[in-house]
C-alpha cells in the first residue's frame, strides 16, 4: 500500500460537494492541491447525459498539470472520481496527486463513489474512453488453465442436470414418471438382458454419447475375469456389467457385479460427466436385470486403471472366500462382504 500525503481537504470543497450532490444539478467538480490542501477549481453545471456532458471537459483540464475530477453519474447519488494525471506532469506532482487519491474520496465520503477513472492524457477523459472502461468492467475476467478446466467441469454439470433414464415401460412408476438418469438406447437394454440370460462369462461395455444417452459400446462373450481389463477402453470413462461364473465359493454361483472405469487420463469433461451419471446408470442397469428375475451384487467396483481389473482384485474387492455360501444363487441381492471376527482391544496394564 502506498503512503497517503496527509493533504487534507479544504472546508470550502467540502461543502461545495454537500452542496452538489444536494442539488444534483452540478456534472463535474474539478479540484487541484494548492498550499497542501484539496480545493474546488471550477464547478461545471448538469446540460444533458453524462455522455454528453464529457466534451465540457476538455476546456477545464490542462495538457501538463494533474487535477482530479468528481463527475455527477447519471444514476442519482452517484458518483465517479477520476485521476487526471498527464504522462508530460512533473515527476513531484505525479507523485504528490496519486499519493492524495484516497485522501480525496474518504473525506467526502467513500460511499457516494461508484468508481474510480484513471486517464494521462484529456483523450482518457471522453465518453468513448468513459464507454471502453465500463467495457472491460463487465468483460469476463481472464481464467487460468485450471480455472477454465473448473468452468467446464461445472458446465458438464449443468448440462448433465435433469436427464432422464428412459427404459421399458414395465420399469416406470405408476404415476408413469421414470427414474432420474441418462436415457439408454435400445441396443445397450437388449445387450444387459443377453447377459442376464448368459451363463458363461460375459462383458457388457457402455458409454455415452454426445446426447448424454448410454449406448453400447462392446460385448465379449466368454470373458473371464483375468481379462476385463483390457476390454476396457484405456484412457475413456465407461460402464461395464460383468456375468462372472465363478467357483470360489461353496457352492459355485454365478455374480453379476457393475464397473465404473474412469482412467486419470480421460479428459475432464468427461470424467465429470460419467461420474454424474455413475449412479443413475447403476441403477438403470439394476432395473433392467431384476426384469430379466437377476441381480446385481451391492458391491460396485470402481477403478481408474482398468488394467488392474482381474481375478485378484475381484476376489479382493468383492470379498470372496472359498467358505461363502450364499442362498439364493445368482438371483441373491445380498453384499458379498469378507468374513471378519471382532478383536476386543485390550485393557490398560495394571498399575503397581
Amino acid at each position: 500500500m502506498s503512503a497517503t500525503s496527509g493533504i487534507t481537504v479544504s472546508d470550502d470543497l467540502t461543502t461545495a460537494f454537500g452542496d452538489a450532490v444536494d442539488t444534483g444539478n452540478v456534472r463535474f467538480l474539478k479540484i487541484s492541491i494548492r498550499n497542501e490542501s484539496l480545493v474546488l477549481d471550477e464547478a461545471v453545471p448538469v446540460a444533458g447525459l453524462l455522455s454528453e456532458d464529457f466534451g465540457n471537459l476538455s476546456g477545464i483540464l490542462e495538457e501538463n498539470v494533474p487535477a482530479y475530477i468528481l463527475a455527477k453519474l447519471d444514476e442519482p447519488s452517484s458518483w465517479l472520481a477520476i485521476s487526471y494525471v498527464p504522462d508530460t506532469a512533473k515527476v513531484r506532482d505525479k507523485m504528490l496527486y496519486a499519493s492524495t487519491r484516497n485522501n480525496l474520496t474518504k473525506s467526502l465520503g467513500s460511499a457516494h463513489f461508484k468508481d474510480n477513472l484513471f486517464a494521462t492524457s484529456k483523450e482518457d477523459v471522453t465518453a468513448d474512453a468513459y464507454k471502453r472502461h465500463l467495457a472491460h468492467l463487465n468483460a469476463p475476467k481472464p481464467m487460468s488453465e485450471r480455472e477454465k478446466e473448473m468452468a467446464a467441469v461445472k458446465a458438464a454439470e449443468r448440462e448433465a442436470g435433469g436427464l432422464h433414464y428412459e427404459g421399458s415401460q414395465a420399469r416406470r412408476n405408476p404415476l408413469g414418471s421414470t427414474a432420474m438418469g441418462f436415457k439408454w438406447e435400445e441396443k445397450a437394454e437388449e445387450a444387459l438382458k443377453d447377459l442376464a440370460s448368459s451363463e458363461e462369462g460375459h462383458l457388457v461395455v457402455l458409454s455415452l454419447d454426445s446426447q448424454e444417452t448410454v449406448v453400447l459400446q462392446n460385448v465379449v462373450s466368454g470373458c473371464a475375469a483375468d481379462t476385463v481389463g483390457s476390454s476396457l477402453p484405456p484412457s475413456n470413462p465407461c460402464y461395464a456389467f460383468f456375468s462372472w461364473p465363478q467357483s470360489i465359493t461353496s457352492p459355485p454361483r454365478r455374480i453379476i457385479v457393475f464397473i465404473y472405469s474412469c482412467p486419470s487420463t480421460s479428459p475432464v469433461k468427461s470424467r465429470m460427466v460419467y461420474s454424474t451419471g455413475f449412479l443413475s446408470t447403476h441403477r438403470g442397469g439394476k432395473a433392467i436385470l431384476e426384469d430379466a428375475a437377476q441381480h446385481l451384487v451391492e458391491r460396485k467396483i470402481e477403478t481408474s486403471d482398468p488394467k488392474e481389473l482381474n481375478e485378484e482384485f475381484f476376489k479382493f474387492e468383492l470379498g470372496l472366500t472359498a467358505s461363502q455360501s450364499t442362498p439364493g444363487g445368482s438371483g441373491s441381492s445380498t453384499p458379498i462382504e469378507a468374513n471378519k471376527t471382532f478383536a476386543r482391544p485390550k485393557g490398560p496394564g495394571r498399575k503397581r
